[in-house]
């Protein structure tokens, strides 16, 4: 029996995929693509086969290694998203590879789980093999490099798809090919110095962009009869607020909304725009403003979403909370800008708030638990943005804590963010628009997986976003009442750079032939948001349309209950279309 013990493992190995086999052969039906498929499928088995029998011991460890870790990678990321690793997928995992290690602990138990199924490929693999097999010596090395190149072929021929239903080891090695080949053919061009003209004069007030992070616009009560409490619905006398309702993300993922927002990538060019374009960093300093980025997610220095040292040159100032516990974080955002926005100084300040990102366990004080039962606290003091989720399966009673503790979190990051800028803020020479980088998946139909957003086959709610313009009245940059009256409910993050170029001064003619229609435009939006927008290969990105006929928003009951147990929430009128005007 030990004799075939390899062999054994390797059969266990491939039987316990069987259904992600038997799905892609439902899928094809019968025909010749059923035929290619099943070839492709043996050969790449052979492959594998003729893998275990290389005969130096540490080039077959090696091999074996890269199989099960790629074959673990491929499992974990499917059974944390239910959904397929696509290419684009995997070049959004590659651009957050410096969150890693956050998203190793947060995912532990998933991890172990795939890395012992894993063990039979390990071990089968990459114990010694107890029989010869009549090969020349180089085949068995060759036949699994051969094997990842071939896939890696088909898969540059079909712009990226063509790996479902094959087994799991071969697909993130060959995506890897295919985005090293990628970066080393990167020909987009070069960086491009500001083109656009500014008839008017210096800027002399401040501009502010405030991105959320995972702030969904259809749990806020500017938007939804019984959403949370936002603080955005009573401004304080002398500030206007105009709430353009929902907005669609430019993207599922964070990284790819950001990007866009600070480079202006259109729906139609935003490889070209995002890699070759001015930042918006470089237009406010032409326009005479000091650039301000202020980042409640990372510390130490650390750049995320596709920030580099040579767009960081051109900021001012930069500003992160070394020190400041987590659930602190967004109040210290708060009083930054209250700092800020009195020092007689035009700035342009960009915001990445640390909003409502999972884990959402300990992102509020005990007092804001207004919403109840909330997943469990304490764990979670010091984690951003990641975190393990022990015990929370995706269960419909999972999700009943999560959307809690979720809401809770609103109360905190949001409510309360706002109330205190509303309170001590000057905002009297200051334009603020308010948004989130995405919206949240949170399972309200019963759905299925762990994620709430980057999800392959999203939910429409993944890219629903608030989208907010905080005037001081006396300030009269644009026409934002007429603006609302065109737009609201019809915008998306597309419209924000145009605005802000705008708002800067810059030649509205020339704005809109580069980054398209601003909000005091009717924006004439799609009202789609894009996951697949590391669209590769010459395949198309995919745009998932918004039907807000078919939007899930919070009940009554979620709202009587955080209304009965914490007096923050006793002033939520229930009206049946919050922020139906310009407040």
């Amino acid at each position: 029996m030990l004799r075939y013990l390899k062999e054994l493992l390797l059969v266990l190995y491939l039987i316990r995929g069987y259904d992600y086999y038997l799905d892609r052969l439902n899928a094809l039906g019968w025909g010749f693509a059923t035929l290619l498929f099943g070839a492709m499928f043996m050969v790449l088995v052979v492959a594998l086969w003729m893998s275990a029998y290389i005969r130096q011991t540490l080039v077959r460890h090696l091999f074996a290694l890269a199989m099960f870790g790629s074959a673990v990678f491929f499992e974990v990321y499917t059974r944390v998203t239910d959904s397929y690793l696509t290419y684009s997928q995997f070049v959004s995992l590659v651009y957050s590879g410096g969150f890693v290690g956050e998203a190793a602990h947060q995912y532990r138990e998933v991890i172990v789980s795939a890395a012992t199924g894993g063990l039979l490929l390990l071990l089968g693999l990459g114990l010694k093999p107890r029989r010869t097999v009549p090969l020349p010596g180089y085949l068995p090395i060759a036949a699994p490099v051969l094997g990842v190149l071939l896939l890696s072929g088909v898969l540059f021929v079909r712009a990226g798809e063509g790996a479902r239903g094959l087994p799991v080891m071969y697909t993130p090695l060959a995506y890897l090919n295919l985005f090293v080949y990628e970066t080393l053919h990167n020909t987009v061009g070069p960086r491009e110095p500001i083109r656009l003209t500014r008839p008017t004069s210096p800027i002399e007030h401040d501009i502010v962009l405030i991105i959320d992070e995972s702030v969904a616009g259809n749990y806020l009560d500017i938007n939804a009869p019984f959403g949370v409490q936002s603080g955005l619905k009573t401004p304080p006398d002398g500030v206007e607020i105009f709430n353009f309702g929902y907005a669609a993300s430019i993207a599922n993922c964070s990284a790819d909304t950001n990007v866009s927002l600070r480079y202006g990538g259109t729906r139609d060019d935003y490889v070209r725009i995002n890699s070759t374009l001015p930042s918006i960093w470089q237009y406010a300093k032409k326009a005479g403003l000091r650039t301000v980025y202020i980042d409640a997610q990372r510390t130490g220095g650390r750049l995320q979403n596709l920030m580099t040292d040579t767009e960081k040159n051109d900021i001012d100032d930069f500003v992160q909370f070394d020190g400041t516990p987590v659930f602190e974080r967004d109040m210290a955002v708060a009083a930054a800008l209250i700092q800020r926005l009195g020092n007689d100084r035009a700035e342009l300040i960009v915001v990445n708030k640390l909003g409502a990102h999972f884990p959402v366990h300990d992102k509020y004080p005990d007092e804001f638990m207004s919403y109840r039962p909330a997943l469990p606290r304490g764990r979670f003091l010091e984690v951003a943005d990641t975190g393990q989720r022990d015990g929370f399966d995706g269960r419909t009673h999972d999700w009943e804590l999560y959307r809690n503790a979720y809401q809770n979190t609103l109360l905190w990051n949001v409510g309360e963010f706002f109330k205190r800028l509303f309170q001590q803020a000057d905002l009297n020479n200051a334009v603020l628009i308010y948004t989130s980088d995405h919206g949240q998946d949170l399972h309200e139909r019963g759905n299925p997986g762990l994620n709430t957003h980057c999800g392959g086959d999203p939910a429409a709610e993944e890219g629903l976003v608030p989208l907010v313009v905080i005037e001081g009245a006396r300030l009269h940059t644009l026409d934002w009442q007429h603006a609302w009256a065109q737009n609201k409910d019809r915008s998306s993050h597309y419209n924000i750079f145009p605005t802000l170029l705008q708002l800067m001064g810059y030649d509205p003619a020339g704005v809109e032939a580069t980054y398209g229609k601003s909000l005091n435009q009717p924006t004439e939006d799609a009202f789609t948001f894009n996951y697949r927008f590391n669209a590769r290969l010459g395949a198309m990105p995919e745009w998932k349309h918004i039907d807000l006929k078919h939007i899930v928003t919070p009940g009554p009951a979620q709202a009587e209950m955080a209304a009965g147990q914490s007096g923050s929430m006793s002033n939520v009128p229930p009206s049946s279309r919050a922020g139906s005007l310009p407040q």
